[in-house]
C-alpha cells in the first residue's frame, strides 16, 4: 500500500494500519444517502464487501442541513453520523463540526474544490445541462432559446427551496462566465407568461444536472432512438460539487476515513462516473489512464469553463430570488 501524507494523522501512519483499525471496528454509519443517488448502492456494497465492514444509513432522504441536524440529535449514541455528503455552502457554514483529513489522493482534487485544512472537499458533482425530447425540438443552443413559443420547461421544484433548481436559474442567469440573478429570474418569467412553464414529467425540455438528465435519457432510450438527449449550451456551463466530511464526534474514526479513501480512489471515483457524475479527480484520472473511458464518453460535452458559484455568489443570489422570484414567476 501506499504510505499515507504526513498530514494524515489521528494514529494511521499507513494505508494497511489505517484498514486494520477500520476493520476492527466493524461498522460505518452514514446518513442522507439514498442507494439510488449516483450509484450509492455500488458504491457502499463495494466498500463493505472489500473491507468487511458494515454500511449503516440513517435519514436517507436527508438534505445537507437535515444531515447536519441528524448528527446533533444523535451526538453520543450508537447511530450518529461518521460522515457527511453535503453542499458547499452547509459544509462551509459547519466546518467546525468536521475533522481534518486528507486522502492520499489529496493533490488530485481542484483547490476550488477543497478546505486547505482538509475539514470538506469536492468528490462528485455535475454540470448544469438541458434534457429535451429530440421529436419536440432541437437542441436549444442556449438557455434563452428555452423561451421560443411553444416549448415546454419544467425545473425540478421551486428554487428557493429545491438547490438543482436553484442552479437552473443560475445556469440561465450566466453572462460572460459571471452570475446576474436578475438575468435567470428575467427568463423563467417569461418562460412562464408564456404559459410553458411545466412540471417535469409534462415539459420537452428540462433544466437539471447532467448526470440526472443523462440518467434519464438512457432509461428512455426506445429502439435504438432516445426519447430523451441532454445538452450543456456552449460557454454557460455551471458546476456544483458535493463534499465529504467526517464528523469530530464520529464513532468509527477509523472507518470513517477510510470511506473517504474509497471514495476519492481510482474505483470510488469510477464508481461514481458509472451514474454520470462528475468524479472531482476526473481530470488528474484522465491524464493518468485511470479513468473509466466507457462511462466517461456518455457524458454530454461542455465548451467552455466551468464556472462554481462561492458560497458568497449563492448567498447574493439566494437573497435576490427570496425577493424576486415569487413576484416574477410565482
Amino acid at each position: 500500500m501506499n504510505p499515507m501524507a504526513a498530514s494524515m494523522k489521528d494514529g494511521f501512519s499507513t494505508m494497511d494500519r489505517l484498514v486494520e483499525a477500520a476493520k476492527r471496528e466493524g461498522t460505518l454509519t452514514v446518513v442522507g444517502l439514498p442507494r439510488g443517488w449516483v450509484n450509492y448502492a455500488d458504491i457502499m456494497d463495494r466498500f463493505s464487501d472489500k473491507y468487511g465492514i458494515k454500511v449503516i444509513g440513517v435519514s436517507p432522504e436527508a438534505n445537507s442541513q437535515q444531515e447536519i441536524d441528524a448528527a446533533t440529535r444523535l451526538r453520543g449514541s450508537k447511530d450518529a453520523p461518521d460522515v457527511f455528503d453535503l453542499s458547499l455552502d452547509v459544509a462551509v457554514a459547519n466546518a467546525k463540526r468536521f475533522a481534518p483529513y486528507k486522502v492520499v489522493g489529496w493533490g488530485d482534487v481542484p483547490d476550488r474544490l477543497k478546505d486547505a485544512k482538509g475539514l470538506w472537499y469536492g468528490v462528485y458533482g455535475g454540470y448544469m445541462s438541458i434534457g429535451y425530447d429530440p421529436r419536440k425540438l432541437s437542441a436549444p443552443a442556449s438557455y434563452a432559446a428555452l423561451a421560443k413559443p411553444g416549448v415546454s420547461v419544467a425545473l425540478p421544484g421551486d428554487p428557493l427551496r429545491t438547490a438543482s433548481a436553484f442552479s437552473g436559474v443560475m445556469a440561465a442567469s450566466l453572462d460572460g462566465g459571471k452570475v446576474d440573478a436578475a438575468r435567470g429570474v428575467d427568463l423563467f418569467a417569461r418562460i412562464k407568461r408564456a404559459g410553458m412553464l411545466s412540471q417535469p414529467d409534462r415539459a420537452a425540455s428540462v433544466v437539471d444536472w447532467d448526470f440526472l438528465n443523462t440518467a434519464r435519457a438512457e432509461t428512455s432510450a426506445r429502439d435504438d432512438k432516445p426519447a430523451w438527449q441532454v445538452t450543456i449550451p456552449r460557454d454557460a456551463v455551471l458546476a456544483s460539487y458535493y463534499v465529504q466530511a467526517i464528523s469530530k464526534d464520529a464513532p468509527h474514526p477509523a472507518a470513517a476515513r477510510l470511506w473517504e479513501e474509497f471514495l476519492l480512489s481510482d474505483e470510488g471515483q469510477n464508481l461514481y462516473l458509472k451514474a454520470y457524475a462528475r468524479p472531482a479527480r476526473m481530470e488528474a484520472m484522465e491524464m493518468r489512464g485511470t479513468l473509466d473511458k466507457t462511462a466517461a464518453a456518455k457524458l454530454p460535452a461542455a465548451t467552455g469553463n466551468p464556472v462554481v458559484l462561492t458560497v458568497p455568489e449563492q448567498d447574493e443570489a439566494k437573497s435576490y430570488l427570496k425577493t424576486h422570484w415569487s413576484q416574477a414567476v410565482g
